[in-house]
């Protein structure tokens, strides 16, 4: 039984996620800085704090909706690094460094909702 949201592996990287994306975002140019870089900071922080919120909740169905809303964040910030790598504000290294940490984001979200749903 875990003590705290902060010893899920899913939050940890998560939040290692946000970091990534805080530094990629730096170097995106000024008129990025109310597009982009706002859009994918928020939606990145959004991950970690869905998670929060969500184990604390008492319910397994509300758990459950919040681990959703994260996987939410998650694909938008996906689609957003897509949009990112066409306009090529980012390099291919980067692209693939924060594509496999979100790609493993991803699936550790599906596979925690999944038990969440199926326990009794």
């Amino acid at each position: 039984m875990l003590n705290s949201y902060k010893e899920l592996k899913v939050w940890q990287k998560s939040i290692e996620l946000v970091l990534e994306i805080y530094n990629l975002t730096k170097l995106f140019s000024k008129e990025e800085t109310y597009g982009l870089t706002s859009q994918m900071r928020r939606s990145a922080v959004s991950i970690p704090s869905n998670i929060a919120e969500g184990y604390s909740r008492k319910h397994r169905q509300e758990y459950s909706q919040f681990i959703r809303v994260a996987f939410s964040s998650a694909a938008e910030l996906e689609t957003q690094m897509i949009i990112a790598g066409k306009l090529e504000l980012v390099s291919e290294k980067d692209f693939n460094k924060v594509e496999t940490l979100l790609d493993e984001v991803l699936r550790m979200l599906h596979g925690l909702n999944k038990s969440l749903l199926a326990k009794p």
